[in-house]
């Protein structure tokens, strides 16, 4: 990976929103929204966060647990905010959550929400490149900042990446506790 660093980024400049709304052919025989095309919804707008913030082609590495907390219905409109948490060395995370609502605007409610890791791309789109640091503004983000090496670990370790007994996040996590 021998690009040129790119000077790092706020979270605000990569924040991505999309809206949908639930029509017949995207709904199950109960009238339910298919997960299916939530998690393919999830994927691009996460997708084009990353590569706003990479200013390159992505691909995605992973997503961790996805649970559908909340119904989605026929009709209901959903909105899906994505915004970068941290960049590590080619890879970004990204967090996406998913709320509902009525046509009207009423019955606002959060319904879904999870953690997509991409990697980013040179322009051959062969291999890895170097992404841009994230630079955490509000609590929040900064409180996402930090967490996600923890989750980053993680997933390495889930993916046999990385062995347990050499996670030091997530060991220094459960030690703290």
């Amino acid at each position: 990976m021998e690009n040129t660093p790119l000077a790092p980024k706020k979270v605000s400049e990569s924040h991505t929103v999309m809206t949908e709304m639930i029509m017949p052919n995207d709904t199950n025989p109960i009238g339910n929204l298919m997960g299916g095309y939530l998690m393919r919804w999830m994927d691009i707008v996460a997708a084009i966060c990353a590569g706003k913030h990479c200013e390159a082609n992505v691909v995605t590495a992973a997503v961790d647990h996805i649970s559908f907390q909340k119904p989605i219905r026929l009709g209901d409109v959903i909105t899906l905010e994505a915004s970068v948490t941290r960049a590590f060395t080619s890879s970004v995370e990204i967090y996406v959550e998913v709320f509902a609502n009525d046509i009207k605007g009423q019955n606002p409610r959060r319904c879904n929400h999870a953690y997509f890791t991409f990697v980013a791309l040179d322009d051959d789109r062969a291999k890895p490149i170097n992404v841009p640091a994230v630079l955490p503004l509000s609590s929040e983000e900064q409180a996402l900042y930090d967490s996600a090496a923890r989750r980053r670990e993680i997933r390495l370790v889930l993916s046999g990446r990385v062995k347990a007994k050499d996670a030091t996040e997530v060991r220094k996590f459960f030690l703290d506790m």
